[in-house]
């Protein structure tokens, strides 16, 4: 089910996974690279609702705009609030979600919007190449309870190079910003994903 909704940077655009009976709602939007097709979304989308959480998979506007570059994160955040509404409108405990920019944009609403937790996959902890730029007050100031899935191999940020706080982390072997697995890795990219999917749906049982 598509859902279409107005927010003051413009049309967002909501694809439900919904569960049969779900006790929470999942909410995950995209990065500054690539829209909701991404593996990782679509295996979470595809493995939640099976145990009770309902997945809401976030298009912001500049994409749905057909935009090729995303906006300043202020804009971000602006279209992320703008969705709020559709989801707390369940009546349920809300995950706010997403990866690389889209895992920033939760990790800074979190607190405000009241959100249940955070899960941030592929948190872009620094530019590549410049860990001097850390943007670990992000992930350190959501206020709840927040997981990490991070690849091994992340450009943006290995998981050895987070700082102690209060997450959990979960590393993806071999995995980069995408999880893609190199073909030499001993870790095959079907198993790649179940780690993600296996993780997140230990920890959502652990929420609600």
């Amino acid at each position: 089910m598509i859902e279409i909704v107005e927010t003051d940077a413009g049309t967002a655009r909501i694809t439900w996974h919904r569960a049969t009976d779900p006790r929470a709602v999942l909410a995950l939007s995209h990065g500054a690279g690539g829209g909701i097709e991404v593996r990782d979304l679509r295996a979470i989308a595809g493995v939640l609702p099976g145990h009770g959480v309902s997945v809401a998979l976030v298009e912001q506007p500049w994409r749905v705009a057909g935009k090729k570059v995303a906006p300043a994160p202020k804009t971000l955040d602006t279209g992320w609030r703008g969705i709020w509404p559709a989801l707390a409108g369940m009546e349920l405990p809300v995950i706010s979600g997403g990866r690389s920019a889209g895992a920033r944009v939760a990790c800074r609403t979190a607190r405000e919007l009241g959100a249940r937790a955070v899960l941030a996959l592929s948190f872009p902890l620094h530019p590549p190449g410049r860990p001097e730029k850390s943007r670990a007050d992000e992930l350190l100031g959501t206020g709840v309870p927040t997981l990490v899935v991070q690849g091994g191999n992340d450009p943006f940020g290995g998981p050895a190079e987070f700082p102690e706080g209060d997450f959990r982390m979960i590393e993806v072997p071999y995995g980069d910003h995408g999880f893609a697995i190199p073909k030499r890795a001993g870790i095959g990219q079907e198993r790649a994903l179940e780690v993600i999917t296996d993780g997140v749906v230990e920890w959502t049982a652990s929420l609600v």
